[in-house]
């Protein structure tokens, strides 16, 4: 079982794991032995809401044509560690798609800033017009 917060738990049974043939050096390894993982999640635990969200921020590893995250690893010459490092990278990517983003409150620059910002335009005008030739 994953547990991604207090709300959301994965259970491991609904990943799905296939392995490939990694690309890169290797020697002749490389030819026999298929060290590539690649995670396969259907989320439909998640909410529309989070599932547009993981579309927008991420959607490398977002599926369209069967709408599932793919994942793959082939960072390590083994299968096994290349497991660990998608299910690593799919619990950050829950994590994320998980948290609200935090509303965001615009608010107006100070009258300090606006008289700074004002100085600061000033004083390069002035000195681009000493360069010109008298």
């Amino acid at each position: 079982m994953l547990k991604i917060n207090s709300r959301l738990q994965i259970p491991l049974d609904e990943i799905r794991f296939s392995y490939a043939r990694s690309s890169g050096p290797g020697g002749q390894n490389v030819n026999k032995v298929s060290s590539k993982a690649i995670l396969r999640w259907n989320p439909t635990r998640l909410s529309q809401e989070e599932i547009d969200r993981l579309t927008c921020n991420f959607p490398r590893y977002w599926s369209i044509k069967n709408h599932e995250i793919v994942i793959a690893s082939q960072q390590h010459r083994d299968a096994i560690k290349n497991k660990a490092d998608c299910i690593d990278k799919f619990v950050q990517i829950i994590k994320d798609i998980v948290k609200t983003p935090k509303k965001r409150i615009p608010t107006k620059p100070t009258k300090n800033s606006i008289e700074r910002r004002l100085n600061c335009k000033t004083k390069n005008s002035l000195k681009k017009q000493n360069r010109k030739p008298i």
